[in-house]
This record gives C-alpha cells, sequence and structure tokens, in this order.
C-alpha cells in the first residue's frame, strides 16, 4: 500500500531533521503511535521499519522515548516466580549432595 500526502515546505522543516527523510519519519511516526496502541506486536513494528532483531527495536523504541509497559504487578510476578524457581533449585541441589555423602571415598590419613 502506497500513501501519499502533502504538507507545506516550512512545515515539513519544522517536523523532521535537516538529515532525515520526511517519509520515513512519517512512517516511523505510524508506526511507533500503533505500538503505543497495542495495535502492532513488537515483531510486527520490526517488520514494518526493517529493524532486523529485538535488541535493535530495543534501541529505536528508547530513541523514540518508548518505554515498555512493565507494571509493580508485573515485577512481583517475576519476583514470585524466580523465588519458587531458586527454592526448586537448591532443593534439587541438596538432593544431589545427599546422594553424593554415601559415595565419597576418603583419603587415607597420614600417621
Amino acid at each position: 500500500m502506497q500513501i501519499t500526502f502533502e504538507i507545506h515546505d516550512d512545515l515539513a522543516a519544522q517536523l523532521t531533521l535537516a538529515d532525515q527523510d520526511p517519509a520515513r519519519t512519517a512512517l516511523d511516526a505510524i508506526a511507533i503511535e500503533a505500538y503505543r496502541a497495542h495495535r502492532l506486536t513488537s515483531y510486527q513494528l520490526r517488520q514494518l521499519l526493517g529493524i532486523p532483531g529485538r535488541y535493535d527495536l530495543d534501541g529505536f523504541l528508547k530513541k523514540h522515548q518508548v518505554w515498555l509497559d512493565y507494571s509493580i504487578d508485573d515485577f512481583e510476578r517475576e519476583r514470585a516466580l524466580s523465588e519458587t524457581l531458586r527454592q526448586q533449585r537448591q532443593a534439587e541441589l541438596g538432593g544431589e549432595a545427599d546422594r553424593g555423602a554415601g559415595n565419597e571415598v576418603s583419603a587415607p590419613s597420614a600417621a
């Protein structure tokens, strides 16, 4: 799809920096707004703008002051999950230590 619109030159100059392509600037702005409104996923945004990877997308979004939606509830949910996983891992490591205790070979003492 191709979209064409006209903007008076003096207004176009105010909307973009001297070295920026006005068409690309408009596309970026439309895509960013759609992403903010949750009408585009991060994958769709990358496809639309030709951004190769998630890391590159993070940089692009930071540059345009688009921050992740990450609430205190998200943080608490991840904290609880991390604690559960840590406890499970500790239990696994404790069980391995118990099983290995009976198989230890002691070195002869020097007397």
